[in-house]
């Protein structure tokens, strides 16, 4: 998402790095970059200018003029602007209060706040919550439909909303069927319209008084970017926003609204979608995000998702069995799976500090149908083969390519290659980190 932005601002900053002094015009040459970056990623111009007038008024200083590394010093300034812009620290959601909590998702229709209401329960429901959906649309039959069937998909119970319900009762009426269902959390798709009008309004506020809603959190398509940030300033004037979930962030989506939100709205951000599964629904954080925007990678999200991937006591068994040398195509395809269950091999390579800014890794992008073709090899195998790789003779390797798919050529190169790379691993496990030059190579 934030990639076009990063080049132009990794650019900029590159003029100040490894000088040994800069002066006013060099800081106000690259801040003038710096601002056409934000500006054609379609951050807020009013956002832009008092962050540049910041930025400056802080370079401008003894410390970063006088500083042996004063390229350094800026990015640093820069950083912790842009985390500070977009709201500091993670804003988490307000669960305090008699059990079941309601919390209203609001929006306009195409916001994707049906699909982020599934989203939501999926999320509460790995914090060891228990969520309750509840399909207040009664305008769209299909909201109702949709719903239900995300209830069945994340295993949570659901009102059994009727288009003929008032949406304010269905709200109300929820409440204590939640509470039977022993749920703790009450989760309202509330009705959208194709633009704000004081009808729909009007009925956001009724829902808010009869549940007691602390939470109400606006769903809006991040897509549609600075129109994002004003439909998100009128919600807020009619029923006090708590926060906004911004969907549709895998998309082509600039990076604006994100960057904007907290600023004008004076609302954080709390959730980004990040895909159409009801897995991907990510925690805002301004400090990585501010973080992967400049370049420097984003490791902890990296950490966070290799613990969701990885089972810990797996990944201990699994780095004994490479010690021994036993590894074999049975634990490397289940590897491939945890890998991408973490998301694309790309973003994940985002996140390592250093990597983005290469240029040979950016051009030569990894294919992802690689892992597919080497888990179609491996599936084609049988289990006494994916345990011992040794007995695959040529016989065996023609069997495997024509289940597979594949060729001859790409069974041998498999195997080549993992040969290789078991003993580079044995070698790698038992002589520490010596040897993690020759494992990289």
């Amino acid at each position: 998402m934030f990639d076009r932005l990063t080049d132009k601002l990794t650019g900029a900053f590159q003029k100040l790095t490894g000088r040994g002094k800069i002066n006013e015009a060099d800081l106000k040459a690259a801040l003038r970059e710096v601002r056409l970056a934000l500006l054609e990623a379609d951050v807020n111009y009013n956002v832009v200018k008092d962050f540049l007038k910041a930025v400056e008024d802080r370079a401008l200083g003894a410390e970063v003029m006088g500083s042996l590394t004063p390229g350094q010093q800026v990015i640093k300034i820069v950083y912790e602007e842009l985390r500070d812009l977009m709201g500091s620290t993670a804003a988490g959601l307000d669960l305090s209060g008699r059990p079941p909590v309601p919390i209203m998702l609001v929006g306009l229709q195409g916001s994707g706040k049906t699909t982020t209401a599934g989203k939501l329960a999926q999320y509460l429901k790995k914090q060891g919550q228990k969520p309750y959906l509840v399909p207040a649309d009664v305008n769209r039959p299909a909201a109702i439909t949709q719903l239900t069937r995300l209830a069945a998909e994340v295993d949570v119970p659901v009102y059994p909303s009727t288009t003929d319900m008032d949406p304010v009762d269905i709200a109300s009426k929820a409440i204590a069927a939640a509470s039977e269902a022993g749920a703790n959390v009450l989760l309202i798709d509330t009705a959208g319209r194709l633009t704000i009008d004081d009808e729909l309004m009007a009925e956001l506020e009724r829902i808010k008084s009869v549940t007691g809603s602390k939470e109400i959190l606006l769903v809006a398509d991040a897509m549609t970017g600075q129109e994002a940030v004003n439909i998100a300033e009128a919600f807020n004037e009619r029923i006090n926003l708590s926060g906004v979930i911004l969907s549709k962030m895998e998309g082509d989506a600039r990076g604006g609204a994100a960057m904007s939100i907290k600023a004008v709205v004076n609302k954080p951000l709390k959730f980004v979608g990040t895909g159409e599964k009801l897995d991907a629904l990510d925690v805002f954080h301004p400090n990585r995000v501010a973080s992967t925007i400049l370049g420097m990678g984003d490791i902890e999200s990296l950490i966070d998702k290799a613990r969701e991937a990885v089972d810990e006591k797996e990944a201990r068994e699994l780095a004994k069995k490479m010690q021994k040398g036993e590894f074999t195509l049975e634990d490397f395809q289940n590897q491939i799976r945890q890998i991408k269950s973490m998301g694309s091999i790309e973003s994940l390579m985002g996140m390592i500090p250093g990597l983005g800014k290469l240029k040979k890794l950016k051009e030569a992008k990894p294919d992802e149908r690689e892992l597919k073709k080497i888990e179609a090899i491996i599936s084609s195998m049988t289990k006494e083969e994916r345990r011992n790789h040794l007995i695959i003779d040529g016989s065996r390797r023609k069997r495997i390519a024509n289940g597979s798919g594949t060729t001859v050529t790409d069974v041998n190169q498999l195997l080549k290659n993992f040969s290789e790379t078991k003993k580079m691993m044995q070698r790698f496990t038992k002589g520490g980190i010596g040897n993690l030059r020759n494992l990289m190579r």
